[in-house]
């Protein structure tokens, strides 16, 4: 038990780490056109999230993929980048983002690129271990905890500009997106590959 509690921590951490934010601010991209009234629909992607994240943690972890990180670490600010620009898309074009479809084909992918992205730290931690089924199992329940604490705060904003504040949603969507943008660029510049 003390071990899957030190994974469960751990995945608190991967994902509240504010020195390593592109994963808090993937969530909050991905909030963005939602309101508490579509939390079913946040809960899914969060888990879809999680789910793809620990399946490619797990296939690195025993070996079956090894991913080129140079490569991983540029995608990772590219799915934050992809995801904000859908969101200008659609809000500009006030299209309903009630249909999940295409964000949870998305996320998923993003998901399997964010999890590679953690892969070779996690491999480090697990060399020691017998068992990577137990670390996996805690370590999602950590980063799935997190993500919900993380969405509901994006939620809250969201809640807080547009019916507090009597921001139009359509609009609040393109200005959330385009902060999003503006600090996603740098990161894009940082890890380009080549």
């Amino acid at each position: 038990m003390e071990q899957f509690l030190f994974y469960i921590g751990l995945g608190l951490e991967h994902v509240l780490d504010l020195s390593a934010y592109d994963h808090i601010l993937f969530l909050t991209a991905l909030a963005i056109p939602f309101s508490f009234k579509d939390w079913k629909n946040v809960l899914l992607l969060a888990t879809v999230f999680t789910v793809a994240h620990c399946f490619s943690l797990g296939l690195s972890s025993y070996g079956y993929v090894t991913p080129d990180v140079s490569l991983i670490e540029f995608l990772i600010p590219v799915t934050i980048f992809i995801t904000a620009l859908f969101n200008i898309y659609a809000a500009k074009n006030k299209q309903t983002l009630a249909s999940v479809k295409l964000h949870v084909i998305a996320t998923a992918f993003f998901g399997l690129v964010h999890g590679f992205g953690f892969s070779n730290y996690f491999k480090m931690l697990m060399a020691e271990e017998d068992n990577k089924f137990t670390p996996l199992l805690g370590f999602a329940t950590g980063i799935e905890m997190s993500q919900i604490l993380i969405l509901i705060l994006a939620l809250a904003l969201t809640f807080i500009v547009v019916n507090l504040c009597k921001v139009k949603q359509w609009l609040y969507a393109i200005i959330a997106s385009v902060i999003v943008l503006a600090i996603t660029i740098p990161m894009l510049l940082d890890t380009f590959p080549y």
